[in-house]
C-alpha cells in the first residue's frame, strides 16, 4: 500500500519551492536532501516540499495538483519523472518555473516494457504493477509546446545510463540549459549547482 509522506521545512514564508522525485524514488533520494539541507543552511526563507509520490501516474499527478494548489507562486526541481510531472504542472499554470534535472520525455513510450511486472520502490517495501491506463494518463499529459521556454532550465549529463539525454536536448532546445560530457542519470555534482538553480527559481521570474 502506498504509503504518504512528505518533507516540509518552514512553511509560513512566501517562497515555495517543491522537489519532485523521479519514478520509484522517494524524498529520501540524494539530491532532494541534498536541496533540503542546501536551503535549511543558505536560504532559510524559502520553504521547501518534496512529497512521497505514488508510482501510479494518476495518483501522483493528483497528489501534486493538490499540493500546488495550496501554495502560491510555486516553483519546482523535477528529476527524472519528477522533471516530466515539472513541465507539465507549468505548462497547465499551476506553477511558475522549473529546474528539470534529467528530465524523462515521453514516458509512456519507455514504461511499455513495464507492464504486468511487479515493480519495487527503490526505498520502501510497496510495490507497483503499471496497466495501460497509467500510460495513457502518462500520455494525456503530455505537453505539446511549450509556452514559454524562459521559465525552464534543463540539466543534463550525457551519460546518463537510464534515459536517452538527446530526447529532452531537443524537448527544450529553446530553454536555458546546462549539458555535461560523462555524469550518470542522478547527476553527479549536483549539489554544487544548487546557488545557481536557487538564483535561477527564485530571482529572475517572469
Amino acid at each position: 500500500m502506498h504509503k504518504h509522506s512528505q518533507i516540509k521545512v518552514k512553511c509560513m514564508n512566501d517562497k515555495h519551492l517543491v522537489y519532485i522525485h523521479g519514478f520509484l524514488s522517494s524524498p529520501l533520494s540524494k539530491k532532494a536532501e541534498l536541496t533540503r539541507l542546501w536551503l535549511e543552511r543558505y536560504r532559510p526563507d524559502i520553504s521547501f516540499y518534496c512529497p512521497q509520490l505514488s508510482s501510479y501516474p494518476d495518483l501522483a499527478r493528483d497528489e501534486l495538483s493538490a499540493l500546488f494548489s495550496r501554495l502560491d507562486q510555486a516553483v519546482a526541481i523535477g528529476s527524472s519523472l519528477g522533471g516530466f510531472w515539472a513541465s507539465h504542472f507549468i505548462e497547465a499554470g499551476k506553477i511558475k518555473k522549473a529546474v528539470l534535472v534529467n528530465p524523462a520525455v515521453a514516458p509512456h513510450t519507455r514504461f511499455q516494457h513495464y507492464l504486468g511486472q511487479s515493480l519495487k520502490s527503490y526505498y520502501s517495501d510497496d510495490h507497483y504493477v503499471l496497466e495501460q491506463k497509467h500510460l495513457d494518463v502518462l500520455a494525456a499529459c503530455e505537453s505539446r509546446a511549450l509556452a514559454d521556454s524562459s521559465r525552464y532550465w534543463l540539466m543534463q549529463q550525457k551519460g546518463d545510463e537510464v534515459l536517452d539525454w538527446t530526447m529532452a536536448q531537443k524537448r527544450y532546445a529553446q530553454c536555458r540549459s546546462l549539458i555535461e560530457d560523462g555524469g550518470c542519470h542522478s547527476f553527479d555534482g549536483y549539489e554544487k549547482h544548487l546557488p545557481q538553480i536557487i538564483d535561477f527559481l527564485f530571482e529572475s521570474r517572469p
